[in-house]
């Protein structure tokens, strides 16, 4: 049987790593982000490569619009096996004191809800391919210890960390919910910049690689949840 994994959240850096990778090991990939522009480019370089590959616009924060992706993914390439959700959320509340409660309950759109809603969507699949995986990209401002939660606070990025948090949580819950059924549930924490992202400079930073290797390794080994690599 064919297999394919759809890419939530698709752009430069670990997506654009994951998709080559499991593009190479034979897996068909559905691309999911809000830009055509990078959809389009995502799969030109897939096929280049000689990797089956089609593109999806959704809006990884509305559910309608996840299951809408997920449902296309699966009618062009069959039955999904493996979701990745590399979805970055929360950037946009700074100040947990100074920012509206109403914003601050947006955050989990993107880091609960969606992806909630995507496992949702693809789990009849992910249960009959017998291999079945959601992976799940996430960061080190999610980790409940004072000093990622004085680095959050100091820098401003209280969205990312309560994000981060809430997926790390999630993916713990879905991780124990969905072991019964043979479906796999992990995640990668990244503890640094990815190189060649806005976020790292001076060609510094974690190789987009090396994170695409551990999600590999994570989805063939099966026994593990979570993986900090730095």
């Amino acid at each position: 049987m064919s297999k394919s994994t759809v890419i939530v959240g698709f752009g430069p850096g670990i997506s654009t790593a994951v998709a080559g990778k499991f593009g190479a090991e034979g897996f068909s990939v559905a691309l999911v982000a809000r830009s055509p522009e990078r959809l389009d480019a995502g799969v030109k370089a897939l096929k280049a490569k000689g990797v089956k590959a089609a593109a999806f616009a959704a809006d990884a924060g509305e559910p309608a619009a996840n299951r809408a992706a997920i449902g296309k993914a699966r009618a062009e390439f069959g039955p999904i096996t493996v979701i990745l959700w590399n979805v970055y959320s929360g950037g946009d509340v700074g100040d947990l004191i100074a920012t509206d409660p109403v914003a601050v309950g947006g955050v989990f759109d993107v880091a609960v809800v969606g992806l909630l809603a995507a496992v949702q969507e693809a789990l009849p699949d992910l249960k009959s391919t017998k291999d079945g995986a959601v992976l799940v990209t996430n960061g080190a401002f999610g980790e409940t210890t004072p000093m990622m939660d004085a680095l959050a606070t100091n820098l401003r990025t209280v969205g990312v960390a309560l994000a981060n948090a809430a997926k790390y949580k999630l993916v713990g819950l879905l991780s124990q919910r969905l072991a019964a059924d043979g479906v796999y549930v992990g995640e990668v924490m990244v503890a640094g910049a990815v190189k060649g992202t806005p976020f790292a400079s001076g060609g510094q930073g974690i190789e987009a690689s090396a994170i695409a290797d551990k999600f590999w390794e994570l989805y063939r080994a099966r026994d593990e949840v979570r993986a900090r690599i730095t």
